[in-house]
C-alpha cells in the first residue's frame, strides 16, 4: 500500500507524504538525483533519473515513493555500480485487455477524440505510465499494480506538448524548473528560495553546482531558482514510436514544431552529453541530415529518445540549410522499463523439453537441466536403474542429441570438410562415432555419422548441447557446397535400449534382424517406424530407435510393457553418467575444455591425416609435433570419489590437473574418475594425490576393456 513512510538515498533516509512522487520528496530534503539541469515533471528528460531498488535511470518524477525503496543517486557519464545485495523486487503481474481504439492523453484533445469515438483514455495522471506503442497494435501501460497490455485495433495518441528545455551555459545547473514541476512543488510545500520566471531564452546560467544568477538579453537577475517557460514543442515521443502501424495523432502532438532560435553554446543532449559544439563538429564532418547528425553526435539515441534535443536538432539543421527536417523514428521503449515488466505475461518455456518430458513425470523422474534441456536425472532408485542396464535391460531418452538429415551431391564432401575420418569408407549402412574441429585443432563436438544408402544422404547425430551451434558451424563451413542440412532435432524422438537383454526386448516388439555393431536399419518396432542404431555408450549391447516424436510415449510404453519380465526399467543421467564412465566415454564441455585437441583427450585414433583436407587438419599436424603437455586419463582409487573439479597434486605438492568425471564403479568396486594431467617431460605420472588420497593412472577403459559385452 502506497503511505507515507522513509525511503533510503545514498544511505540517507528521505521522509514523504502519501502519493507523494520520490523527485518531491528529494526536492524538500535538499537533495538531487542527478548532476543538475532543468527538471521537466515529464518523465522526458534524464535530469531526475536515479537508481531506485537496483533498477538503473529510473525517472523519479514519476514514481510514487514507497516505504523502505533504495535510492541512489544515478552517475553521471558512467555506467550504474551494481548493488551488492540483490533488491527485493516485488513480481510484475500483467493484465491483457481488449479496445477497438485506446485514447493516450488525457488533455483537451484526448478527451474530446474519447468523447466523439466512445474510446477510453490512458493518462500518466490518473496513474498509467505509457511505456511504448507496440506491434499488434498494443500500447504497454505500467500502473502502481503491474503492467497492462491493450491490444487495440487503433491508437489515438493525444500526448500534447513538452514544455521546451533551454540550452545554454548552466543548464546542468541545479535549481532549474518548469512551470509545471514547480506549482507541483510549492504545492508540497517545497521552499524553492528567491525564484525568477523567464520566458525568452537565457544566454547562461551562473552559479557553482546551483544556479545563482540567470542572464536574459542584457540584464543579470540573482536567484535561487529559475522556472523556464521559454515555449513548447509537440509531446510525439510515442507518435514517433507508432509510425506505420494504426496510430492517429490529434492535437498539440501532431503540430509540426517550429524551428526555434538555434543556439550558439550549450548541452543540447543531456541524455549523452551532447553539446552545441558538437553538433557543429559532426556537420563539419559530412553528417548533415538529421538521421546522420543523431548518429553522429548521438543525440536523440538517449531515454527520452529526442524528447528534450529534437527541436534544437531541427533548428540546427534549418539554420545552416533553411529547411525543416521531420524528426527521427523513436525506438522503445519511451520509458524505462526493467526486464521483469518487459517479460512480464511473456514467460517462455526457454529450456527444451522432449517428448517423453509428461511421461517422465508421471514416473516420478526428478527432472534437471543438462546440456540445454530438461531431462530425468533420476526416477527412484539411482542403483536399480545402474543394476538394470548391466544385468537385464534399461530405457533411456536420448530424444536430446542434435539430429541432422545430410543430402544432396557435395554431402560427402561437405562432411569430409567438416569431420578428420575419410567419410567416403563409411559404407551404407554403417556408421561411425566423429569428432568436430575447430580451426585450432580444438574439439568442438562429437557424434555419429551414418551412411542411408548408396546416393548421397546421411543421418548425422550430435550431443544434446552442441547441436544448435554446430548448425550455424556446420552452414558457415559449406555453404560453397551443393549441400542440405535439415535439423530434424526437435521432429524426432530417440530412446535408447540397452542392457544384456535388449535384443530379447526388441524381438519382442518384431525388431529380430540381427543387427552388427556401428550398422543402422530401418525397421518397424512396435509399429513404430524408427531408424534402428547399434552403438553403446553403455558399454552394453544397446540400440537407439529414432522415430517421429509424436510416436515417443506409444513406443515408450510399448517397450516398458514387452519388458516387464525381463526388468526393464528406465534409466537417468544419474545411472548414464556412472555407466559411460565406467567405459571411459567423454562428455564434450565436461570432460573436454577449450584448448582439447584430439590427441590431448587420447582420442588421436579418431583423426585420419590420410582422409584429405578438413577443418582444424593443419593445427594438428603443426600440434602433433610438440612434445605433449597434458593428457586426459583415467584413474581409480579405493576410497569414495573425490568432487568433479577436485584438484589433483604431484608427490612433491606440484599442481597435477583437476577432475573432471568422478563415480563410484559398483561393477568394478572402486572409484573411477576422468582428469586432466599435467605431463612431464612428454609422461604422465602414474599416481596423482587427489582430496589426501593417492589414485593410480590407468588404461581406460575402466570397464570390459575389449568391448565384448557391447557386442553381444
Amino acid at each position: 500500500m502506497i503511505g507515507s513512510g522513509e525511503f533510503t538515498f545514498d544511505g540517507e533516509a528521505v521522509p514523504f507524504a502519501a502519493g507523494e512522487h520520490l523527485l518531491t520528496a528529494l526536492l524538500r530534503a535538499g537533495l538531487h538525483p542527478t548532476g543538475g539541469g532543468t527538471l521537466c515533471a515529464e518523465g522526458h528528460s534524464p535530469h531526475c533519473v536515479a537508481e531506485v531498488d537496483g533498477v538503473a535511470y529510473v525517472h523519479t518524477c514519476q514514481t510514487i515513493a514507497r516505504d523502505g525503496m533504495l535510492v541512489r543517486a544515478q552517475p553521471i557519464g558512467d555506467a550504474p555500480v551494481l548493488p551488492s545485495v540483490a533488491p527485493s523486487v516485488r513480481p510484475v503481474v500483467v493484465r491483457n485487455v481488449h479496445h477497438d481504439v485506446l485514447v493516450v492523453g488525457g488533455g483537451e484533445s484526448g478527451r474530446a477524440a474519447a468523447a466523439s469515438i466512445g474510446a477510453p483514455i490512458v493518462d500518466a495522471d490518473d496513474g498509467g505510465e505509457v511505456i511504448g506503442i507496440y506491434p499488434g497494435p498494443m500500447v504497454v501501460v505500467r500502473t502502481d499494480v503491474g503492467m497492462v497490455h491493450h491490444h487495440v485495433e487503433r491508437v489515438v495518441v493525444a500526448t500534447g506538448v513538452l514544455p521546451l528545455l533551454p540550452v545554454c551555459p548552466g543548464n546542468d545547473l541545479m535549481g532549474l524548473y518548469t512551470p509545471k514541476l514547480a506549482e507541483r512543488l510549492m504545492a508540497a510545500g517545497v521552499d524553492l528560495g528567491r525564484t525568477v520566471t523567464v520566458v525568452d531564452p537565457p544566454q547562461r546560467f551562473e552559479g557553482g553546482g546551483r544556479v545563482s544568477a540567470v542572464v536574459v538579453g542584457d540584464e543579470r537577475i540573482e536567484c535561487d531558482a529559475v522556472i523556464v517557460d521559454i515555449g513548447t514543442t509537440p509531446n510525439d515521443v510515442l507518435a514517433r514510436m507508432g509510425a506505420g502501424l494504426a496510430v492517429d495523432v490529434v492535437g498539440g502532438a501532431a503540430v509540426v514544431a517550429t524551428p526555434s532560435l538555434c543556439p550558439a553554446e550549450g548541452m543540447v543532449c543531456p541524455c549523452n552529453q551532447t553539446t552545441m559544439a558538437g553538433l557543429a563538429d559532426a556537420w563539419e564532418r559530412g553528417f548533415t541530415s538529421m538521421e546522420l547528425l543523431k548518429r553522429a553526435s548521438l543525440a536523440g539515441t538517449g531515454v527520452c529518445q529526442g524528447a528534450v534535443c529534437s527541436p534544437y536538432l531541427q533548428s540546427f539543421i534549418a539554420d545552416r540549410t533553411g529547411t525543416l527536417e521531420a524528426r527521427f523514428t523513436a525506438r522503445p521503449v519511451a520509458r524505462q522499463a526493467t526486464l521483469s515488466e518487459i517479460a512480464a505475461g511473456r514467460h517462455h518455456p526457454a529450456v527444451p523439453r522432449t517428448s517423453l518430458h509428461a511421461v517422465h513425470e508421471a514416473a516420478g523422474a526428478t527432472m534437471d537441466r543438462l546440456g540445454g534441456w530438461w531431462r530425468p536425472w533420476i526416477y527412484s532408485d539411482v542403483d536399480a536403474e545402474y543394476d538394470a542396464v548391466r544385468n537385464a535391460v534399461s530405457i533411456g531418452d536420448v530424444g536430446t542429441l542434435g539430429k541432422f538429415i545430410v543430402s544432396g551431391p557435395d554431402a560427402e564432401a561437405a562432411l569430409q570438410r567438416l569431420v578428420p575420418t575419410d567419410v567416403s569408407t563409411i559404407g551404407p549402412g554403417r556408421s561411425r562415432y566423429i569428432l568436430m574441429l575447430d580451426e585450432r585443432g580444438y574439439v568442438l563436438d562429437d557424434g555419429m555419422i551414418l551412411r542411408e544408402g548408396e546416393g548421397e544422404r546421411f543421418f548425422m547425430t550430435l550431443t544434446s548441447g552442441g547441436a544448435s551451434f554446430a548448425e550455424m558451424w556446420v552452414r558457415d563451413w559449406t555453404a560453397d557446397l551443393d549441400v542440405r542440412w535439415m535439423n530434424v532435432t526437435m521432429a524426432m524422438g530417440a530412446i535408447n535400449v540397452t542392457g544384456p537383454r535388449a535384443s530379447e526386448l526388441l524381438a519382442r516388439l518384431g525388431f529380430e534382424e540381427p543387427l552388427p555393431m556401428l550398422h543402422h536399419i530401418h525397421a518397424d518396432v512396435a509399429d513404430v517406424a524408427c531408424r534402428v542404431v547399434r552403438l553403446s555408450f553403455t558399454g552394453e549391447v544397446s540400440f537407439e530407435l529414432h522415430h517421429p516424436c509424436a510416436r515417443s510415449g506409444e513406443l515408450w510404453q510399448a517397450l516398458l510393457d514387452a519388458g516387464a519380465d525381463l526388468g526393464v526399467t528406465p534409466h537417468g543421467l544419474d545411472a548414464l553418467s556412472r555407466l559411460r564412465l565406467e567405459k571411459g566415454h567423454i562428455i564434450v564441455g565436461q570432460d573436454s575444455d577449450y584448448d582439447s585437441t584430439p590427441r590431448r583427450l587420447r582420442h588421436d585414433w579418431m583423426v585420419d591425416l590420410d582422409s584429405g583436407d578438413f577443418i582444424g587438419r593443419h593445427a594438428i599436424e603443426r600440434t602433433n609435433r610438440l612434445a605433449l603437455d597434458k593428457q586426459l586419463v583415467g584413474l581409480e582409487g579405493d576410497g569414495p570419489p573425490p568432487f568433479e573439479g577436485a584438484v589433483a597434486w604431484n608427490s612433491d605438492g606440484t599442481y597435477a590437473g583437476y577432475v573432471t568425471s568422478a563415480a563410484w564403479s559398483a561393477t568394478l568396486d572402486r572409484s573411477v574418475m576422468l582428469a586432466w594431467i599435467r605431463a612431464v617431460d612428454g609422461a604422465v605420472p602414474d599416481e596423482v594425490l587427489v582430496e589426501g588420497t593417492v589414485v593410480r593412472r590407468v588404461e581406460l577403459p575402466f570397464y570390459d576393456p575389449k568391448g565384448v559385452r557391447a557386442r553381444g
